[in-house]
């Protein structure tokens, strides 16, 4: 759906994008992470052709995003990291032109669905300078989707929304990729990232550091998850018997409470009961730990870099 090919970007002496290789699969959400001038804007107005590269090339849908830029395009969906701004239109003629813009026919049933989904019904025919920064960034969600677009690519889409607000736009991107559409999310709320991304790629001084599931990631930084049990009743071998699990690294056990320590993607859990009962124990709680996304991002991009490459 999209790829790169080392693409570069260069200003003046500043490297911003160097090498970048990226593949966004048709139908899922790709979750693209970096910190603060790690070059995600860069990368995004590259890929939409308002940047020319220094080297490499983009591809859309399978071509060159330079072959037929108005056909290509209109077969994207954007919102900015800024929300729109200056216009004197309405909130219903915005979103209405921008349907004509994309020569979609009598848009006016999926506008009316799209602006109740929001909350922003009420409001269609006010003026978008009267609305507040959370309603034009919700605007500039709907002028994205009006056309239903193959490819939706959102920068900070849920910036200067409040928690309901950020659950509305999350079930608007849920239903675009359940209806076939895929999309690329650059957003510094990775808990959302987390919870929608099927894979996400995690940029460092313009340099693609990873591109893998959070499970994957996980995985290459080496990082346990852990199977905590509370026990009311610990038989004095259940212990050792769970060390010998496979892809089971560690058991921790002190006063009814065990924490197994398994690396590897399989999920152990039903095993581990099996084991408890086996033992004669009686479990009172079980859950598990893992590793969040944020503090992968944190490890891969302050702490683990050379690690990381080594495992690529």
């Amino acid at each position: 759906m999209l790829q790169t090919e080392a693409l570069s970007k260069t200003f003046d002496t500043t490297v911003a994008v160097q090498d970048l290789n990226i593949n966004v699969r048709a139908g899922e959400i790709y979750g693209f992470l970096g910190p603060n001038g790690a070059g995600k804007t860069t990368t995004i107005r590259l890929l939409l052709g308002l940047l020319r590269p220094t080297a490499g090339a983009v591809f859309l849908f399978g071509q060159r995003n330079t072959s037929d830029p108005v056909s290509l395009k209109r077969r994207i969906g954007v919102v900015a990291e800024e929300p729109l701004t200056m216009t004197r239109m309405t909130g219903w003629e915005f979103v209405h032109f921008f349907a004509d813009l994309n020569a979609v026919p009598h848009p006016e049933a999926r506008m009316r669905t799209l602006f109740e989904a929001l909350d922003l019904y009420t409001a269609r025919h006010a003026l978008v300078s009267a609305y507040s920064r959370g309603m034009r960034q919700k605007l500039s969600l709907l002028r994205a989707l009006v056309h239903a677009p193959d490819l939706l690519i959102l920068d900070e889409p849920v910036s200067g929304l409040d928690p309901y607000g950020i659950l509305q736009v999350r079930q608007l991107v849920e239903d675009h990729r359940h209806n076939g559409g895929t999309v690329l999310i650059s957003s510094h709320i990775l808990s959302e990232i987390e919870r929608s991304a099927d894979r996400v790629g995690i940029l460092h001084h313009g340099r693609l550091l990873v591109e893998d599931t959070v499970e994957g990631i996980r995985q290459r930084l080496g990082r346990a998850r852990v199977v905590k049990l509370s026990l009311q009743t610990a038989p004095p071998g259940l212990a050792d018997a769970l060390r010998r699990m496979e892809n089971v690294e560690r058991v921790d056990a002190q006063n009814g409470e065990i924490s197994v320590h398994i690396v590897g993607r399989k999920d152990l859990r039903a095993e581990i009961f099996q084991e408890v009962v086996a033992q004669g124990g009686i479990l009172l709680e079980m859950g598990a730990e893992q590793m969040s996304l944020e503090e992968a991002f944190v490890t891969i991009t302050h702490q683990n870099v050379a690690q990381l490459a080594g495992a690529a």
